[in-house]
């Protein structure tokens, strides 16, 4: 049995018949029949995306068929920003069972409750999904998802666009929708893996939390959380003072047992603020009592670095690879990198000639030490490689 690879890239404003060239391009370079086929789409008009998606969908036949809007695509070892653009991705995967679904939320006064899954087999091995972030509790999903989907891995991106709310378009099997989210399950006889990278570099030391309020940390190490970060910042030379001005973050450590806790050893949130007051740090998550944390920066080196040391080593692990699909953050891009190509071209320089395809994303979904997160300014890469057997 065997797999096969493919993407293609268009820009025009006729979206309907940009959609039609990535489409073609992907298929056309495949040299066969495709059993699975994403595609992303940046537009100005959300109606005009919308057609252009369902044309999409039409040129495909036969293959099950899922996408999204977006405020930037990536095909053909490139990425385009905030231009009328179509990415295309298209696979032969021969042993695979695919199941594509739609996901909408139904409410109760203060819960909500998620319909739509797929039924899980014990041959799943991870589930694409597709998210319109306004509608559609994400953060909620993806942290409780162990609870209904076990240990299955979720990888995919917040959708966009270029009108923001009301403007999110997500495509599956011919149907287009306007809220909610979608994806595919991918099962049976398949060998995929995935790459998150987070991209921080770590400043100061690790801290235990000893007080805390809701995403209020009160105090780290039994000191006042703001004092501690003075501290730190104090010490920091110019350019990593600068870092901190421009975007300090913090890391959950992801194994509280570890004698160090080093770059990579984290999960990375935002710090929003300080609350001068009561000398409190304000995160973009709720961090209890007791866990291990330590401050962070980012910048173009340390991300830079960071993917291509996490896609080397994985490319030493699988040997050969065939294709993947890259959600990378719309933080990236030109705005860190200076060109909206970075990522793209490291993945072409790891991993090598490869079918390759994404978008440019509101928010990256991906598993870090075997549980799934919502992540920021992050490259969540979906690895497919020859099958073990």
């Amino acid at each position: 049995m065997t797999s096969r690879f493919a993407d293609g890239l268009a820009v025009g404003s006729d979206l309907v018949a940009t959609a039609e060239r990535a489409i073609g391009q992907a298929l056309s370079r495949l040299g066969g029949k495709a059993d699975l086929v994403c595609f992303f789409i940046c537009g100005d008009d959300p109606d005009d995306v919308a057609r252009a998606g369902s044309r999409a969908m039409a040129a495909a036949p036969g293959a099950h068929v899922i996408g999204c809007s977006a405020t930037g695509v990536i095909g053909d070892g490139q990425g385009i920003e905030l231009t009328p653009s179509v990415s295309a991705w298209a696979a032969t995967l021969d042993g695979a069972r695919l199941t594509t679904f739609a996901l909408e939320t139904l409410t109760a006064e203060d819960r909500f409750m998620v319909v739509g899954l797929p039924e899980r087999h014990p041959d799943d091995h991870v589930a694409i999904l597709l998210a319109d972030p306004y509608s559609f509790p994400t953060d909620a999903f993806v942290e409780k998802s162990a609870e209904v989907l076990g240990d299955l891995p979720l990888i995919g991106g917040l959708a966009n666009g270029l009108s923001g709310r009301g403007s999110v378009r997500l495509f599956a099997d011919g149907e287009v929708y306007t809220e909610g989210a979608i994806g595919v399950l991918l099962s049976g006889d398949i060998n995929v893996s995935t790459v998150v990278s987070q991209g921080c570099r770590p400043i100061g030391p690790s801290m235990v939390v000893t007080r805390s309020e809701e995403n209020l940390l009160l105090e780290l190490a039994g000191q006042p959380a703001l004092a501690r970060l003075e501290d730190i910042v104090s010490d920091l030379e110019e350019d990593d003072r600068e870092l901190v001005a421009s975007g300090l973050q913090i890391g959950l450590a992801m194994d509280e047992y570890a004698d160090r806790h080093e770059h990579g050893d984290f999960l990375i949130r935002g710090v929003l603020g300080i609350d001068p007051e009561r000398e409190a740090v304000a995160v973009g998550d709720v961090i209890e009592v007791g866990r291990t944390v330590r401050f962070q920066v980012r910048d173009a080196a340390t991300a830079d670095d960071d993917l291509y040391t996490l896609l080397d080593s994985h490319r030493e692990q699988l040997g050969r690879v065939d294709g993947a699909l890259l959600f990378a953050c719309n933080g990236r891009g030109s705005a860190m990198f200076g060109t909206a190509d970075h990522d793209a071209v490291a993945l072409r320089d790891t991993l090598g000639a490869l079918g390759m395809a994404g978008f440019f994303a509101a928010g990256e979904i991906g598993p870090v030490a075997g549980h799934n997160h919502v992540h920021g300014f992050t490259a969540s890469v979906l690895v497919f490689s020859p099958s073990r057997r």
